[in-house]
């Protein structure tokens, strides 16, 4: 038996609504903001750095409490969900492996998508452990979660330095999904290449599962 730990942002849901929802709280067209994330995620920068870039000075924070305060905060229902979440989640626990899903998150994200009763056997968040990747902190906090030895867990993420790079450091295995701006962009690199296993959809893990 393994144990699969997914990443959340473009592993398991869409960052869509996330980046549309930040535009229109600051009163910017959709496609600037996603550009600007574009441009920040080619540069091998922080994606926060988009917001700065449109409003300098912000405090990020600050801005966050304020839109969940005007009931603009966070939001996570089926709909952002990849469509081969569901199948792939519920075929590789119905051969018996453990299923994690642990990634840089608010608290408030991993209320967002325990509500949604994925079939998962636990849901974490960087914003509930206080660590967040690619700190080698948030791995041992991953290990320690999963109950598992290292080399028994796969962590299944789109971001090559923050999913593939610390987890394999770590001494877990990886397998890096090629969607997402940031899968696309870094698919064909070397930090991309350490992986374990290499994937364009999530229902690939059923077939690294077998084996």
């Amino acid at each position: 038996m393994l144990t699969f730990a997914f990443d959340v942002g473009e592993t398991i849901v869409r960052d869509d609504r996330y980046w549309a929802s930040w535009a229109d709280w600051l009163g910017v067209p959709r496609h600037t903001l996603s550009a600007l994330v574009g441009a920040v995620v080619a540069q091998g920068r922080d994606n926060a750095d988009a917001l700065r870039l449109l409003r300098p000075g912000i405090d990020i924070a600050a801005e966050y409490a304020a839109r969940e305060a005007a009931g603009h905060g966070e939001h996570i229902d089926e709909a952002d969900l990849y469509p081969d979440v569901r199948p792939a989640l519920t075929a590789l626990r119905a051969a018996g492996h453990r299923l994690l899903i642990a990634g840089n998150q608010t608290a408030r994200a991993a209320e967002l998508l325990r509500a949604l009763d994925l079939p998962v056997d636990a849901i974490a968040t960087s914003g509930e452990w206080g660590v967040a990747k690619p700190s080698p902190e948030f791995f041992a906090r991953l290990i320690e979660f999963a109950g598992a030895d290292p080399d028994r867990i796969v962590y299944v993420g789109d971001h090559p330095a923050n999913d593939i790079t610390p987890a394999k450091a770590a001494g877990l295995r990886a397998a890096h999904i090629r969607r997402g701006p940031w899968g696309h962009l870094w698919a064909d690199e070397p930090v991309a290449a350490a992986a374990d296993w290499r994937i364009t959809t999530l229902t690939d893990l059923t077939d690294i599962a077998a084996k």
